[in-house]
């Protein structure tokens, strides 16, 4: 999704005061901050529904959420082509069937996002979650054959640190989940996966991200199907007694359409700043919903766990810095506009990633 007027604005600023420019790229990354911490509590708020224990049925209705808007969206752009830019997109079977493999990464990557934001929290989230830079270079050696530097090596070191030192601090205080952590770990691979996978179907969908959120998601609520009635969560469906509660409905779509926000408001943080400040702005956004959860709850943690946060964050922002410098020494072949685009998938999908 584009508003037309953002696409024709010149993201280094030129013809702009310093002032104005400053002001829209803070909002512009205050409005990524905003729709990705609240994301992540608002699933965090349907997941610890104790009357409803159906984590695929939840994902599943956010995946029909996103189908739902792709075709809105396709319709405004067609009434209102001046205000909204939206590819058209008719559902194609054979590029259904091309796109199904990164789907099937694709539904296990949200299902153990939620598995994992579910059993653990959001203080721990980051924490939980925060072994996708490793799995990163340890699968794109595997099957890319791609070879990573021993700078990049030892910032997975401190990741890795940092995230073991968060799980024996979790133990200590008696919150630790380790079928959470199990679940944060997979998710990680997948995370990883997706972003490999993403890379190797894109020609299908012509490059077009939106499309491919499309027919992902298409493929996704097909899926789920299945497995929701494998897990037996119709029986925990049809005993839930606000089944007919318009608010538990309301938040439920809300929770979707935020899902569907995050990949706009990723694409538009990275055109107005840069892919690395959108990195260094993604672990700034964790560190603080980190704090705002650990307040919310009025929690008591220690030096050493929140060392360890710090750990991750600091090993997370220093490999993205590594990369970046990597980038610059090699030149890319690939256009700008695409090469930020390929950017996306790694935080698509209907969770922060």
């Amino acid at each position: 999704m584009a508003l037309a007027g953002s696409e024709t604005m010149n993201p280094d600023g030129d013809g702009e005061t310093f002032i104005l420019r400053a002001v829209r790229i803070g909002a512009v990354v205050a409005l990524y901050w905003f729709v990705s911490i609240t994301m992540v509590f608002l699933n965090s708020y349907l997941l610890d529904n104790r009357e409803l224990d159906a984590p695929l049925f939840v994902t599943f209705y956010q995946c029909l959420v996103t189908v739902g808007l792709c075709w809105l969206m396709q319709l405004l752009s067609k009434v209102c082509p001046g205000l909204i830019d939206f590819p058209s997109v008719k559902f194609d079977l054979k590029t259904s069937r091309e796109v199904l493999p990164l789907s099937i990464v694709f539904i296990s990557m949200i299902t153990f996002n939620n598995l994992c934001l579910k059993y653990v929290g959001v203080a721990f989230y980051t924490v939980g979650r925060s072994l996708s830079t490793v799995f990163n270079v340890l699968l794109s050696y595997i099957i890319l054959k791609q070879t990573t530097s021993l700078q990049a090596i030892m910032c997975c070191g401190v990741i890795l640190g940092g995230f073991w030192l968060g799980v024996e601090q979790e133990g200590m205080t008696g919150n630790l989940s380790w079928t959470g952590v199990f679940f944060g770990v997979v998710a990680s691979a997948c995370v990883s996966l997706n972003a490999i996978f993403t890379k190797k179907v894109m020609p299908a969908v012509e490059g077009n991200i939106w499309k491919l959120s499309y027919y992902n998601n298409i493929n996704a609520c097909v899926l789920f199907l299945p497995l929701i009635l494998l897990f037996g969560e119709l029986g925990s469906l049809a005993s839930f007694s606000r089944s007919s509660d318009l608010k538990f409905w309301g938040m439920m779509t809300l929770g979707g359409v935020f899902g569907f926000a995050i990949g706009y408001v990723t694409g538009l943080q990275i055109k107005f700043t840069s892919p690395l400040t959108h990195n260094v702005s993604g672990t700034a956004k964790a560190c603080a919903q980190t704090v705002i959860a650990v307040v919310y709850n009025s929690s008591s943690k220690s030096l050493l766990w929140w060392t360890s946060n710090m750990m991750v964050l600091v090993g997370s922002s220093a490999y993205t810095w590594v990369k970046s410098l990597e980038m610059k020494k090699t030149p890319q072949r690939v256009p700008p506009d695409s090469a930020k685009e390929q950017l996306l998938p790694e935080e698509k999908g209907n969770l922060e990633v």
